[in-house]
């Protein structure tokens, strides 16, 4: 069964697609069935590898970029098959038919693309990568490398943990105040969405060009992997990338 994704189209943008992909569709078994496509959590690494290569092909893409994340604010540029996996937890390119791959169960993946659709990013960004604000960091690294203006992005946020599952017990130490505006300290949540988009807006991007799939991975574990539904579980991939035929190959 091949992997299911969700697809979105940034408006006005021409040659950059992208997807993100939910648990259903693929060969690996339970806990991490069906579609897991990180080798870090348990995983056959051989269903790891079929996953991988079905959504490839799926893609129609020459090869996926990937990153051994570690909740940190750095970045990969330019990124070609075979290179070494890397600790980061963001990725840029300007090269076609290379599909750059964040992989989540609840984490927020975070997909970007200028304009003139030959540029893209992708990043993770779980609670301390919003705490350490890396959705405007890595706004600001991308358009520092490839000389870019902010203003000139869009950016879209895929299914992640929603505003009424992110509960934070320990939220003083983990956070504190200057996080308070975006707390309820009544049900100890923190809208990580709401978070995301003022810090891309922070980062110089227009606020009607920061979209978002409002889909919660915690509410809908049947359809998405999540990390506070089950320890032990997969990865889905959101993968963006820029079509070879819009640049003429």
């Amino acid at each position: 069964m091949e992997p299911t994704c969700i697809p979105f189209v940034f408006p006005g943008i021409s040659g950059v697609r992208c997807v993100f992909q939910t648990r259903a569709g693929g060969v690996s078994q339970a806990p991490w069935n069906d579609g897991n496509i990180s080798s870090s959590v348990g995983d056959d690494p051989s269903h790891v590898s079929a996953n991988l290569e079905a959504l490839r092909k799926k893609l129609g893409i020459d090869a996926l970029a990937e990153l051994s994340q570690v909740h940190g604010t750095e970045m990969v540029f330019d990124p070609s098959p075979g290179d070494p996996v890397r600790e980061a937890d963001g990725l840029a390119a300007c090269r076609p038919g290379i599909g750059l791959l964040i992989k989540t169960a609840d984490c927020q993946p975070i997909l970007l693309a200028h304009a003139g659709g030959r540029h893209i990013a992708a990043i993770h960004a779980g609670w301390r990568g919003s705490r350490q604000n890396f959705p405007g960091k890595a706004v600001e690294s991308f358009c520092r490398h490839y000389g870019l203006k902010p203003a000139d992005l869009s950016a879209v946020r895929g299914p992640s943990l929603g505003p009424k599952q992110s509960e934070f017990i320990n939220y003083a130490s983990e956070w504190g105040p200057d996080f308070d505006q975006w707390y309820d300290a009544e049900t100890k949540m923190v809208d990580l969405w709401r978070m995301t988009r003022d810090q891309l807006a922070e980062a110089g991007l227009r606020p009607d060009r920061v979209y978002g799939l409002d889909l919660c991975t915690a509410s809908l574990p049947e359809l998405f992997f999540s990390y506070r539904v089950a320890r032990v579980t997969g990865r889905q991939g959101s993968v963006i990338w820029i079509e070879k035929a819009s640049h003429g190959a």
